[in-house]
């Protein structure tokens, strides 16, 4: 399914920056990539049916990537947290379009102060 942009609805069948993250992406061997696609979608099937179901992309990989799932990211960004963070996004991105169920996403604020990050949250069309 793809991705709604709300207020229009219109659906998202691009990933923005695409070309820009691909190259660092394709550093990730396949078998890594495969990893973290199959973490993330087990952190978004965790939310599912949740009272919320949202998920903000950038709490998901915490602060330290070492020893983790995400460490390759790292890694093909020259271990550039900033760049690193930006391929992660990319590859959420990716993963939300891939999914069976209708999403929507934005970018939002907690007491007045940007998050940072893209929130995805389920939508029911």
């Amino acid at each position: 399914m793809p991705l709604y942009s709300i207020p229009n609805m219109n659906m998202i069948l691009k990933i923005p920056h695409d070309h820009v993250n691909r190259a660092l992406i394709n550093k990730i061997s396949l078998s890594d990539y495969s990893l973290i696609q199959q973490e993330l979608n087990r952190r978004i099937d965790s939310v599912l049916n949740s009272p919320e179901e949202l998920l903000t992309a950038g709490w998901i990989p915490g602060h330290d990537w070492t020893g983790t799932v995400w460490y390759p990211i790292y890694l093909a960004a020259n271990k550039d947290q900033d760049r690193a963070a930006m391929v992660f996004g990319a590859i959420v991105f990716e993963v939300m379009m891939n999914r069976p169920e209708e999403w929507s996403l934005g970018k939002y604020q907690i007491n007045g102060i940007d998050i940072g990050s893209t929130t995805y949250f389920r939508i029911h069309i």
